[in-house]
């Protein structure tokens, strides 16, 4: 594990925005995993600056997020293919069919789940994945349970997480109770993993995610048995 811990919300984001540039330099067809709400906002918007700069290229990329709400269009401005398509790929040259999110108005959710795993093998698996971690230890849409959730799957969202998500909609009753989540076996395959975490509210956390014991309660855990991981950690 690689811990960096940073001043402050911009020097975590200029230091995970470096990160990616690197990976895509040194692999410009690189396979990357998305992460979408507060956190890597700031991140997208350097790498948004870098590609107008003309110092990177997301043409040759293929990009997985790692969730979506159930039930919320593409056109819904708090769905997460609406969020990346604001923050990110809006204004970058990525190719839109390899830039996959889980479909959260697909009729059969199990189908769309399975076939999102097929997609993620089929381009070769994920070379780095950026990844926030909730105030309840979850990743992705992880949440803490008896065991940890191995691919693509449902799930019923945990009140903390729905209480945590209540300030980006207009009435608290509006946030979806359910969503489509990479699984933690499918998140631990990646190749790279980059956990980003800003605010001193995550140091409790934070200290049981990388310190404490790997337990399904904490999903985030698991990461301390990565092999390639790398934190960066703004506790101000």
């Amino acid at each position: 594990m690689k811990l960096y811990q940073v001043s402050g919300y911009q020097e975590m984001c200029q230091k995970a925005a470096a990160l990616l540039c690197s990976q895509i330099a040194e692999k410009p067809n690189s396979v990357l995993g998305l992460a979408t709400g507060s956190t890597p906002i700031g991140v997208y918007k350097l790498l948004v600056q870098a590609h107008e700069r003309g110092e990177v290229s997301f043409g040759p990329l293929t990009t997985f997020n790692l969730d979506e709400y159930c039930g919320l269009g593409k056109s819904d401005p708090q769905s997460y293919y609406y969020y990346m398509n604001e923050n990110l790929f809006g204004s970058v040259d990525i190719d839109s069919t390899r830039a996959f999110i889980p479909n959260g108005k697909a009729e059969d959710i199990a189908a769309e789940c399975a076939a999102y795993e097929e997609k993620i093998t089929a381009a070769g698996g994920i070379d780095l994945q950026i990844l926030g971690i909730g105030n309840n230890g979850h990743i992705a849409f992880n949440e803490p349970g008896e065991f940890f959730e191995k691919h693509t799957h449902c799930v019923d969202l945990d009140e903390k997480t729905i209480a945590a998500n209540a300030r980006f909609f207009t009435h608290p009753e509006d946030v979806p109770r359910r969503a489509i989540t990479m699984g933690i076996k499918t998140i631990f395959a990646a190749r790279k993993i980059l956990l980003l975490a800003n605010g001193a509210g995550k140091k409790d956390i934070m200290q049981l995610a990388l310190h404490g014991p790997i337990t399904p309660k904490v999903p985030a855990s698991i990461l301390q048995l990565h092999p390639d991981l790398t934190v960066i950690w703004s506790a101000e």
